[in-house]
C-alpha cells in the first residue's frame, strides 16, 4: 500500500493515510449538527468547566433507528463477509454518561437513555455482528480515577483510546485468529509528551470570555517514532473506518498497530459527516480494490448511531442518501 501525503484544510480535514506517515498535529474533528439536542445550545456548559456536545438527546432514544441502523450494518457485514472480510462494529460511549455529575443543573440521563449503549450493543450481538462492549472499558479505566473524556473537548484521552485499542486487538484475535502479514511490522509508540490548549468545544463554540473563564487543559499525545521504522509499503491487514476519535492524532490507530504487531491503516473525518459516507468512501477507494483487509473495523458514535444515511440536518448534505442508495453503493463497492 503506498504511503499517502498530508494536506491540511482550515478546518484540518482528514484524508484517508497510513500510519507511516507524519502523526496529525492537533487535527480537531467538530461533531454533528445539534438537531438533534434537547438543549437550546449547540453545547452543554456543566459545573467545574466541563462542557458537553448538544447533538445527542439526553432523554430519549429512538429504538426503531437503532434496530434500521443495525439492518444496514448487518448488510454490510455480510457484503463484506462473501469477500473473506471480517467486520467489527466499534461503538464509542458518549461522554454524558461518564460525567454525569458534570452535566449542568437539571440536566440528566432519562433511564432509556442511561441503558442505550447495552441496547445498541445488544442490536448487534443479536444480529451477529462483533463488537467489543466499549462502555465496560472505558467504566473500568474511569473507575480507577482515570479520566476517558477530556473536559472541553468532545474527544476522549489517550488513556481511553489505548484501552478501546487493546480490547479492539482481543476481540480481532478472537475473530481472526491469524493476521497476514510479519511479526515486527506493527507500529512502534513513540513517547509521550503535554501541549496545553482549549478543547475544540470549548474553541469553536465559546465566547472569548467564556473561554477565559473555562481555561485551557493538557493534552497527552504521543511523538512519531522514525517512518523508517516502519514497513511503509505492506499492505495492513486491517483498516478502521470512522470519525475523529480515530484519528492518529488521540492515538487509537497507533495503539491497535502496536497491540495486532500489524500495520493499521485508517480513514477518518468530522462526525457530521456520518458513518454511513466513511464507509462507502473507503469501499470505493482505489486501495481498498488493490489491498482489501482482513478486518474492518467501522467505527461509530452512541448517541447518533439511531440516524440512517437519510438523516438530514444531521448529516452534511453530501453525506445523505436514501437507505436503498446506500445499500446499492455498498453491494457495487464491495463487488457483491
Amino acid at each position: 500500500m503506498p504511503r499517502y501525503t498530508m494536506t491540511f484544510s482550515p478546518l484540518f480535514a482528514p484524508v484517508a493515510k497510513r500510519l507511516s506517515t507524519a502523526l496529525l498535529a492537533a487535527a480537531l474533528g467538530l461533531g454533528a449538527s445539534a438537531a438533534l439536542a434537547d438543549d437550546s445550545s449547540i453545547i452543554l456548559r456543566g459545573s467545574d468547566g466541563w462542557l458537553f456536545p448538544g447533538w445527542g438527546s439526553l432523554t430519549e432514544v429512538d429504538s426503531r433507528g437503532i434496530n434500521d441502523s443495525t439492518a444496514l450494518i448487518k448488510d454490510a457485514q455480510q457484503a463484506l463477509a462473501a469477500r473473506g472480510i471480517k467486520l467489527q462494529v466499534l461503538v464509542l460511549p458518549d461522554k454524558t454518561r461518564f460525567y454525569p455529575d458534570k452535566l449542568p443543573a437539571g440536566k440528566s440521563l432519562s433511564p432509556a437513555v442511561q441503558q442505550r449503549y447495552k441496547t445498541i450493543l445488544s442490536s448487534l450481538r443479536q444480529a451477529g455482528i462483533s463488537a467489543i462492549d466499549d462502555e465496560q472499558v472505558l467504566r473500568q479505566l474511569k473507575d480507577k480515577g482515570t479520566d476517558v473524556f477530556y473536559r472541553t473537548d468532545q474527544h476522549w484521552t489517550q488513556p481511553a483510546a489505548d484501552a478501546t485499542a487493546v480490547a479492539t486487538a482481543e476481540q480481532v484475535r478472537r475473530d481472526v485468529p491469524t493476521l497476514k502479514g510479519n511479526a515486527g511490522s506493527g507500529m512502534a509508540l513513540g513517547s509521550e509528551f503535554k501541549e496545553r490548549r482549549f478543547g475544540d468545544l470549548a474553541e469553536r463554540f465559546l465566547t472569548p470570555d467564556q473561554r477565559k473563564e473555562t481555561g485551557r487543559e493538557t493534552f497527552t499525545v504521543r511523538r512519531q517514532v522514525a517512518a523508517d521504522s516502519l514497513l511503509g509499503d505492506t499492505p495492513a491487514p486491517l483498516h478502521v473506518t470512522g470519525h475523529s476519535m480515530v484519528q492518529p492524532y488521540f492515538g487509537f490507530p497507533q495503539k491497535l498497530s502496536n497491540s495486532l504487531d500489524r500495520p493499521v491503516s485508517v480513514n477518518w473525518k468530522p462526525g457530521n459527516v456520518g458513518q454511513w459516507i466513511m464507509l462507502l468512501e473507503y469501499l470505493e477507494s482505489a486501495d481498498f480494490k488493490r489491498n482489501p483487509p482482513q478486518v474492518l473495523v467501522w467505527q461509530m458514535f452512541e448517541p447518533t448511531y439511531a440516524q440512517g444515511p437519510q438523516a438530514s440536518g444531521l448529516w452534511d448534505n453530501a453525506s445523505i442518501m436514501s437507505p436503498d442508495t446506500w445499500r446499492q453503493r455498498l453491494r457495487a463497492a464491495v463487488g457483491k
